[in-house]
C-alpha cells in the first residue's frame, strides 16, 4: 500500500511546484509570495499612500482657493485630484493579493476589484482631458472664458465624466464576453478581462484622448508662437500678467500631457501587441511593470500642479504653516500649563484662515 501511494503523490507535488515556479502559489507550495510578487507588493504598498496623500493635500489647497476666489476652473483640477486619490484607494485593495498569492477571491469580487481600478484610472484620464480642454479654451477665447464656463456646464461635464468612467470600468460586468473564468489564479487584470476588452478601451478610449491632447497642445503652441512677440512687448511695458499666466498654463498642460503619454502609452501599446502576438512577451510585463508606470501618473499629476501653480504652492505653504502653529501651540500648552494663555502671542482669525 505504501509503495503504491508514493508514485501517485510525486506527480501532484511536481505539478504544484511547477505552478509555484509560474505566477501563483497554491496547493502544496509554501504560503509565501515569490520575489517578483513581494517586490510588487512593497512598491504598491508605498505607492498607494503617496498617491492618496499627495492628491488629498492638493485637493485641500484647491478647496481653499475655490473658497477665496470662486474661480470655476479650479473645479476641474480638483476633480483630477479626487480621481487620482481614488486610484490610490483602489490600489490598496491589490496589495493584499501581491503579498498573499495563495488567497484567491471569488470571481465576482475579483471582477469588481479590477473594474473599480479601471474606472478610477479612466476618471483620472478623462479629468486630465477636461483640464486640457478648458486650459485651451482659456487661451483660445480669454475674453469669453468666464461667460462660457458656467457652474451648470461645469457640473454637467463632471457628471458626464464620471458616468463615462463608470461605463468603461464596469463594461465587463455589462458584457459577459469581456470576462474570463479563472478560479485558480490570483486576481489580476488579464486573469479576469478578455483581450478584446483591452482592444475596445484602447481604440475607443485611450487613443482618441491621446490624439485630442496632441491637437490641443499643437493649437496652443500655434497661438503662443503667433503672440510671443506681443507678450514680450507687454512684459517690457509691465502689462503681461494675463499673457504670462496663459503661457505658464500652457507649459503646465504640456508637462501633464507629456507625463500622461509616457506613463500610459507603453501599457496600451503593449496590450494591443499582446492581442496580435500572445507569445511576443509575457503578460506579466504589462500587468506589473507597464501598468505600474501608468499608476505613477496619478502621483505625478499633484506633484506637477503643486510645483507649477504658484497659487497652489501658496495654499500648501499656508496650510503647513497653520499646522505648525497649532502643533507649537499645543506643545506650549502641554509643557507650560501654569502660564495660561497670556504668554502665548495672539493670532488673528485671518492668520488662522491663511
Amino acid at each position: 500500500m505504501h509503495e503504491e501511494a508514493v508514485p501517485t503523490e510525486k506527480p501532484q507535488v511536481r505539478n504544484a511546484l511547477g505552478s509555484c515556479c509560474g505566477h501563483t502559489i497554491f496547493g502544496l507550495c509554501p504560503a509565501v509570495p515569490d520575489t517578483a510578487s513581494l517586490a510588487m507588493g512593497i512598491i504598491l504598498a508605498v505607492l498607494a499612500p503617496l498617491i492618496i496623500a499627495a492628491n488629498v493635500l492638493v485637493a485641500i489647497a484647491l478647496l481653499r482657493l475655490i473658497w477665496k476666489t470662486g474661480y470655476k476652473g479650479h473645479y476641474f483640477v480638483l476633480n483630477l485630484a479626487a480621481a487620482d486619490a481614488i486610484v490610490g484607494l483602489s490600489v490598496v485593495g491589490l496589495v493584499r493579493g501581491e503579498f498573499f498569492e495563495h488567497v484567491h477571491p471569488k470571481q465576482i469580487f475579483c471582477v469588481l476589484r479590477m473594474a473599480f481600478v479601471t474606472s478610477s484610472s479612466a476618471a483620472s484620464i478623462l479629468s486630465l482631458t477636461l483640464v486640457a480642454c478648458y486650459r485651451h479654451l482659456a487661451i483660445r477665447k480669454p475674453f469669453h472664458y468666464h461667460q462660457l464656463v458656467t457652474g451648470t456646464r461645469v457640473a454637467l461635464h463632471l457628471v458626464v465624466l464620471w458616468l463615462l468612467a463608470g461605463i468603461v470600468g464596469f463594461l465587463p460586468l455589462l458584457i459577459p464576453g469581456f470576462r474570463k473564468i479563472s478560479l485558480e489564479e490570483k486576481c489580476s487584470f488579464f486573469r479576469v478581462f478578455h483581450l478584446s476588452y483591452i482592444l475596445i478601451i484602447s481604440c475607443m478610449g485611450f487613443f482618441p484622448v491621446l490624439f485630442l491632447f496632441i491637437y490641443l497642445y499643437c493649437d496652443m503652441l500655434k497661438i503662443a508662437s503667433v503672440h510671443v512677440q506681443q507678450i514680450r512687448e507687454a512684459e517690457r511695458a509691465g502689462l503681461a500678467r494675463g499673457s504670462t499666466s496663459d503661457m505658464k498654463a500652457m507649459r503646465t498642460v504640456a508637462m501633464l500631457v507629456g507625463c500622461f503619454v509616457l506613463s500610459w502609452l507603453p501599457f496600451f501599446i503593449a496590450g494591443i501587441v499582446q492581442i496580435v502576438c500572445t507569445k511576443c512577451f509575457h503578460y506579466r510585463v504589462i500587468e506589473s511593470y507597464l501598468w505600474l508606470l501608468g499608476l505613477c501618473n496619478s502621483l505625478l499629476n499633484p506633484l506637477l500642479y503643486s510645483y507649477r501653480q504658484k497659487d497652489v504652492r501658496q495654499q500648501l505653504s499656508q496650510l503647513a504653516a497653520g499646522v505648525k502653529r497649532k502643533v507649537l501651540h499645543l506643545g506650549k500648552g502641554c509643557c507650560f500649563p501654569n502660564r495660561g494663555t497670556e504668554s502665548i502671542p495672539a493670532v488673528s482669525s485671518l492668520q488662522l484662515q491663511d
